[in-house]
């Protein structure tokens, strides 16, 4: 009965979202009428769902979420990512298609200290392709490695998406952070080698090596050391510091936020500018920690119904191999990436998938970067493609359209593809560093 109903809550759930429903109310709708009708009570339902909305948004870890959100925006908003793209770009003046390759340089930097994607792909999209566009690149390549390097941000910690996974799956935060940093470099090595091999057998596509760099004058040189070495000290004071044990992912967050903070009044950030990024972080929290909060009374649903037994018993009935499982999961991810956001996939389909993935013998932690790859990947694809959008709405350039932006990023949804089979097929890329540090 309780599995009959759940299932029934999962159709009411996709059709209230192919409405155009809102995920949070969608989820807090179908979780309320759900263990309504398990329980029969009205009493009952509003008791449980209240207490587990409560008890949620009670967790310390929590608070990790806008404190991370606030160092970035404290970092976008200080300069501090152009002053490291120019670093990126200057040290690597020897490669073929230095320009690209300073942009996914800059980006698995940046997303050392943003945690979000969207972040990274506005960023960049004004500050590297003009650059790119002078120097003759074309434009699809281009956008496509703003696009795509951009997706770097949702991998290497500390990512909002990582920190969501673990609030769902009870895993540890730390943990996920550190099994995130070596596919991330993987990635960001993968999109460098395809930039490379690219400018080598089109050389038309991009110039091979640029002018000679314009030397800089001793105050634009303070300000890149300022912006390049202050993000370099931040990576090393968060992520350091787990990595050290010397924080919790909570007090690093704290810690971060403050450094970032001081970074942008050395920038010359004042009082409008500090206001605009409090305010914008508030902005990109208050949503996250709804879903959260909705995520959790839909886990209760799920609990209550014994729903991931009923679909585990699905899956297993029909005498699917452990590859076609994974497959199947992985085609779903694709699926919702072209209609919903990845922090509304992940609440959707990480209660149900992660369980599965235990039985089936596969890591939680090599899951969860797994998960994450794949969930990224959907950021790029049509019709909905999040950064996509975003590089639209950011690129200073009104003559770009949707259609160069999916078709330059296609070759990196194809490599973040195969990243994610790669940590599948060699899970100790994602687990190796986790079990050194923390002897999970």
């Amino acid at each position: 009965m309780g599995g009959d109903i759940v299932l029934w809550m999962l159709g009411l759930l996709i059709l209230l979202i192919l409405l155009g429903t809102h995920i949070g109310v969608a989820l807090a709708v179908c979780s309320g009428l759900g263990v309504y009708l398990m329980l029969g009570s009205f009493e009952a339902a509003i008791s449980i769902l209240g207490n587990t909305a409560y008890e949620a948004i009670r967790k310390d870890v929590f608070v990790v979420i806008p404190l991370f959100v606030l160092m970035g925006d404290f970092i976008s908003r200080s300069g501090a990512a152009g002053d490291l793209y120019r670093i990126c770009d200057r040290s690597l003046k020897r490669l073929p298609g230095r320009l690209a390759i300073a942009t996914i340089a800059g980006n698995t930097v940046f997303a050392a200290v943003t945690g979000v994607s969207i972040a990274a792909a506005a960023a960049f999209s004004r500050i590297a392709y003009p650059e790119m566009k002078k120097a003759g690149y074309k434009r699809t390549f281009a956008l496509g490695a703003v696009a795509g390097s951009a997706c770097l941000g949702m991998l290497i910690p500390p990512s909002v998406l990582l920190i969501v996974w673990a609030i769902l799956t009870e895993l540890s935060v730390g943990a996920l952070f550190i099994a995130g940093v070596i596919p991330g470099i993987m990635l960001a090595l993968m999109f460098a080698a395809f930039v490379i091999i690219s400018v080598a057998h089109k050389p038309e596509i991009a110039p091979s090596f640029q002018a000679e760099l314009v030397p800089l004058t001793k105050q634009e040189v303070r300000s890149e050391l300022i912006g390049g070495l202050g993000i370099l000290g931040l990576i090393m004071l968060v992520i350091g510091g787990i990595w050290k044990g010397f924080f919790t992912p909570t007090e690093a967050a704290g810690f971060g936020a403050i450094g970032a903070f001081i970074i942008g009044l050395i920038k010359g950030m004042r009082g409008k500018e500090i206001l605009e990024a409090i305010y914008q972080a508030g902005r990109t929290t208050a949503p996250i920690m709804f879903l959260l909060i909705t995520a959790q009374m839909y886990s209760r649903l799920l609990a209550i119904g014994g729903a991931v037994p009923f679909i585990q018993g699905l899956f297993f009935n029909l005498g699917a191999e452990p590859w076609m499982i994974i497959g199947l999961m992985m085609l779903i991810w694709i699926v919702l990436g072209m209609l919903v956001d990845s922090v509304s996939i992940i609440l959707l389909t990480v209660p149900i998938f992660s369980p599965i993935a235990v039985v089936l013998g596969i890591d939680p932690v090599a899951f969860a970067i797994f998960g994450i790859l794949v969930i990224e990947a959907g950021l790029l694809t049509p019709p909905f493609g999040l950064l996509v959008y975003t590089v639209k709405g950011a690129v200073p350039d009104p003559s770009v359209t949707l259609g160069e932006i999916f078709l330059g990023s296609t070759p990196y949804f194809i490599l973040i593809l195969l990243a994610a089979l790669i940590v599948l097929f060699i899970p100790s890329l994602a687990t190796w560093l986790p079990e050194v540090m923390f002897g999970r």
